[in-house]
């Protein structure tokens, strides 16, 4: 945290105005002054974006992840860890539902060869072969 700590002079001479100083601690060792450490879950909601996106839910991680960072540039860590927990509940449901359906996929594909076959589809709605 940025501290500043006007000194000023006072033993200069009576017609001279006294010299100041600001001293600026940049990094100070206050344990008052650390940052809590938000994580915001982005790259985990963009992993979710481009493989598991069952209903939109990596999509809204994502946002929520933007969310969390942008409250945690502005200095609201209740704010970003608000908005880091729901990123974090929605990446842990969209990565769940996401496996669920690509397993479910590969046990109809497997068990049922024929069943996205598009002969099939065509020689039961009447049409030619």
């Amino acid at each position: 945290m940025i501290k500043e700590r006007p000194e000023v002079n006072e033993e200069a001479p009576q017609g001279e105005k006294p010299v100041g100083r600001t001293e600026i601690n940049i990094h100070g060792g206050d344990t008052a002054t650390t940052e809590t450490v938000v994580p915001d879950h982005i790259v985990c909601s963009l992993f979710n974006i481009l493989f598991f996106n069952p209903c939109c839910l990596g999509f809204l991680a994502f946002a929520y992840s933007v969310k969390s960072r942008d409250q945690r540039m502005v200095g609201d860590v209740t704010g970003a860890q608000s908005y880091a927990a729901i990123a974090n509940c929605l990446n842990i449901w969209a990565t769940i539902l996401g496996i669920l359906i690509t397993v479910g996929l590969i046990v109809l594909l497997t068990r049922y060869p024929d069943l996205f076959s598009v002969r099939r589809w065509a020689q039961q709605s009447g049409g030619a072969d």
